[in-house]
């Protein structure tokens, strides 16, 4: 593990608690640090209120709830996030066609590799 990975949070945007325990353990185990998960929209945009993660995985339908909203809100603020979806790039807002997709199931360490990239290019 890279000694820099405990420095980064991660924001965990997932409405599933079983997916979002997995994505919560892979990363901890990964050594990075997680904010969440959280369950909803509103959830999801006080967390970007009270502390700026380094990125996030955001799933973009939480309980019929489309999340378009926090990608938006996470563009605006400059964090890079991971979109993991069943609906694959298909599913994407034309606003956020250029954003990094997950397709779900997906390997936990897919996810790891992704954020990992994502940190590295941050200032």
């Amino acid at each position: 593990m890279p000694p820099d990975r405990a420095t980064h949070r991660i924001l965990v945007v997932e409405d599933e608690a079983l997916v979002a325990m997995l994505v919560e353990d892979a990363l901890e185990e990964a050594g990075f640090g997680v904010i969440g998960p959280v369950r909803s929209v509103i959830q999801a945009l006080e967390s970007l209120e009270a502390e700026v993660p380094d990125a996030a995985v955001l799933d973009l339908n939480l309980a019929g709830e489309n999340s378009v909203a926090v990608a938006d809100a996470l563009v605006a603020r400059g964090i890079p996030f991971v979109v993991a979806t069943g609906y694959g790039a298909a599913g994407l807002p034309a606003t956020h066609r250029n954003a990094l997709v997950l397709p779900k199931p997906y390997d936990p360490a897919d996810l790891t590799a992704m954020l990992t990239r994502l940190c590295e290019r941050r200032p």
